[in-house]
């Protein structure tokens, strides 16, 4: 089942998921063009490991390149490949311009960067000793996933669902297409993907929207008039 857009109009344009999106393009092409993308080096200078966040291992000299705490924040802007970088942004693109328009730009970056870090510390927490390195928006991004369930549960999402000669393009509401995600993430536990952080980013975008949309439920409130006006 592939996303390709939503009939959910936004107010106000998205000029911070688009950022965001031109930073994680941007960042993607600067992985191109070095000769440590290549030998898989610079995945461990700026990927983020457990075993180092947590100080069980640290990292040789030649891979040093920022403080472990930082690389938090400098993994959620690399992809392992193309297509690792296209299906994050296709799911960006769909989903986060609903998520900043309720919340506005500088409440919807705190919740991207928050819901990235609870994303990045589930999987950290479910294996510390990994020395994997872990790269992706995917955890932001299930955290923009896990507030859209909550906010816009009955939007309609247009879909590929892929069956050769047979694809079929249906319009289903975000609930069901987002709550396939979810379950698909522990289906497909394994193979060298961070599932743990899709999941851990969802659900944390899903509690942390509740706070934020305190402020957004009071910018939407309408006033009933009576009889006079």
């Amino acid at each position: 089942m592939i996303p390709l857009k939503d009939d959910n109009p936004t107010s106000s344009k998205p000029i911070v998921t688009y950022f965001l999106i031109s930073v994680c393009v941007f960042v993607f092409l600067l992985q191109l063009g070095s000769q440590s993308y290549k030998t898989g080096q610079l995945f461990y200078s700026y990927g983020l490991i457990p075993s180092v966040l947590m100080g069980h291992n640290q990292l040789p000299m030649d891979l040093y390149a920022v403080p472990a705490f930082a690389t938090i924040f400098t993994s959620m802007f690399m992809h392992g490949g193309f297509m690792h970088l296209i299906g994050n942004m296709l799911y960006m693109w769909i989903f986060a311009d609903n998520i900043e328009d309720n919340l506005g730009p500088s409440k919807f970056l705190i919740f991207y960067i928050l819901s990235g870090i609870g994303a990045a510390m589930t999987q950290v927490l479910m294996d510390v000793q990994s020395q994997i390195p872990m790269v992706g928006a995917s955890g932001a991004i299930g955290g923009v996933l896990g507030a859209y369930l909550i906010n816009h549960p009955n939007a309609r999402v247009l879909v590929l669902i892929p069956f050769g000669f047979f694809s079929q393009f249906l319009k289903i509401r975000a609930l069901y297409v987002l709550g396939f995600w979810f379950i698909l993430q522990f289906i497909s536990s394994g193979g060298g993907v961070a599932y743990a952080a899709h999941i851990g980013g969802f659900v944390s975008g899903m509690i942390l929207i509740l706070f934020f949309n305190k402020g957004f439920k009071k910018k939407n409130k309408k006033v009933l008039k009576g009889p006079w006006g």
